[in-house]
């Protein structure tokens, strides 16, 4: 329960005792899992990040054709034509958080 009441305090998170030693027997079972994988031989074992092979595929960053930046323009001024309330060449939504 040290573990759990210390790290609590550290992070500034206020638990109660029921919920200290929920998290406590959590904690500890992580830290048996975590000391049972450092015993694992990892010698001759080429480190990995992932097991897919799959990589990013990216793009080169470029600006468009001109004609495209201008169609663009237009449909955004259409946009704002349209749009029920704007601010500063912004549609303006509902703030949700």
């Amino acid at each position: 329960m040290f573990y759990v009441s210390r790290v609590a305090k550290l992070v500034r998170i206020g638990f109660s005792k029921e919920e200290e030693k929920r998290f406590s027997k959590e904690l500890e079972a992580i830290l048996e899992f975590v000391s049972q994988l450092q015993k694992v031989n990892t010698d001759n074992i080429e480190p990995i990040s992932h097991i897919t092979g799959l990589v990013n595929v990216t793009r080169e960053d470029w600006p468009k054709e001109k004609e495209f930046r201008e169609e663009d323009a237009k449909r955004a001024d259409k946009m704002l034509k349209i749009a029920p309330e704007t601010k500063n060449n912004y549609v303006k939504v509902k703030a949700i958080l």
